[in-house]
């Protein structure tokens, strides 16, 4: 560890602060572009609208969350423990019970210091895109990613700079296109989880003098020939700060608990001041509902393998639903099969498409003549892509990819 320190040199050692945009570039974000496509939608198709464009499966019964979490909850309303205020990085009983978790899949131990409760991994994301703004500063996100990144830097006047991932590999990264944006102002890079961590990744940022943000939200939702690696794994190779929560895995978005945790043994953050702005930030920002910290160890604790399992499985056949039912829609094409997380990029053929102008307007016109709702691909940074979200009844989602069919087949080029 004592040679990580020595190797690693982050680029901005002096304190860092906010500094908010006056004129804010706004961007467009996931709930943005879903909204607009709500209200395309068709009010005389009496079909029931199938959403296919979000992150939230919990409306549908084969991803209803564990009955653990559900009596942790109530336990923990009915104990009047939890009634009071929170401190600002949350109660020790929930930082404790997350630092054990997450060490499960670590090389070291994490402590209830190195973490933070959050409002899910939205504030956690908020929190630390603030702490690392300064003037000049810039940040290197992937591309396909998730927009809040983008919307929070330009509030905070931080330049954002994306990298590529690649399709054909599996979204792996680019580490070519990371070494060529990266600049003496490049303070951090994000790698967004299930994806490809591995320690080329850290080795890379080690070298670069930048951080590594781990958005690992989707941690463990896996079911194809590779296993969930967290990137706190290399934290003695290069500091990593992970975000997550328990949203996506216990499948309960609307819970708003989440964390950001500190991978860092060698204790490079330290010297740079960006610990003390995440805990100045938290100081004047609001907590998690403290009787859902107070529900935390129980739900980390208690919930059950099978209750994983049921859940990956599902995800596993619906994947399987959407790769295949893409496969038949000659306008489309799944350069990947899922293997991880709820979603599936898929790439648009529009040479082969009448009177379809761009990825937008194939999301329009979808939601108005088959009520289905899809991401456009401009909403994660891909142009002419689109963004399925398979985590749903397994029969919705295959009418839906039908109904996408349909819609080719009556937009096809005529030969």
């Amino acid at each position: 560890m004592e040679n990580g320190a020595k190797s690693w040199a982050f680029r901005g050692t002096q304190k860092l602060s906010a500094k908010q945009s006056k004129d804010p570039k706004q961007k467009v974000t996931i709930r943005e572009a879903l909204d607009k496509l709500m209200g395309n939608l068709n009010e005389d198709d009496d079909r029931s609208v199938i959403p296919l464009g979000h992150g939230d499966p919990s409306a549908f019964p084969c991803f209803r969350t564990s009955p653990v979490a559900e009596d942790a909850i109530v336990d923990a309303v009915r104990s009047s423990k939890f009634n009071c205020y929170s401190p600002a990085a949350g109660i020790p009983p929930a930082r404790r019970a997350i630092a054990e978790y997450l060490s499960r899949d670590l090389p070291y131990k994490l402590s209830p210091d190195d973490v933070s409760v959050t409002l899910g991994c939205t504030q956690a994301i908020e929190i630390i895109i603030t702490a690392l703004a300064r003037p000049g500063a810039n940040i290197l996100v992937p591309r396909p990613g998730y927009p809040l990144y983008e919307a929070r830097a330009a509030f905070s006047n931080l330049e954002v700079r994306h990298f590529d991932l690649i399709p054909e590999k599996g979204w792996e990264v680019d580490l070519d296109s990371v070494e060529a944006l990266t600049d003496d102002n490049t303070v951090a890079m994000v790698i967004i989880s299930p994806g490809n961590p591995c320690g080329n990744t850290a080795e890379t940022a080690r070298k670069l003098g930048i951080i590594v943000i781990a958005d690992e939200v989707y941690s463990h939702l896996v079911f194809g020939n590779k296993q969930f690696v967290p990137m706190g794994e290399f934290g003695s190779i290069v500091p990593v700060l992970t975000v997550g929560s328990i949203s996506k895995r216990w499948i309960v978005p609307g819970w708003r608990l989440g964390w950001i945790a500190t991978n860092d043994p060698c204790g490079l953050l330290k010297q740079t001041g960006i610990l003390d702005s995440i805990k100045k930030y938290l100081n004047i920002s609001s907590d998690p509902a403290t009787f859902i910290q107070g529900a935390i160890p129980k739900i980390l604790e208690n919930t059950t393998e099978e209750f994983f399992s049921n859940i990956i499985n599902t995800m596993k056949e619906d994947a399987d639903i959407c790769y295949s039912k893409i496969k038949e829609i000659p306008g489309i094409a799944c350069p990947q099969k899922p293997e991880g997380a709820m979603s599936a990029m898929v790439k648009l053929n529009l040479s082969l498409l009448e009177g379809i102008n761009d990825d937008m307007d194939f999301c329009a016109k979808l939601a108005k003549e088959e009520s289905v709702i899809v991401l456009p691909g401009i909403a994660v940074g891909m142009k002419n892509w689109i963004r399925i979200t398979f985590a749903i009844e397994p029969v919705f989602l295959a009418e839906g990819l039908d109904r996408i069919k349909s819609f080719y087949e009556r937009h096809a080029k005529k030969l």
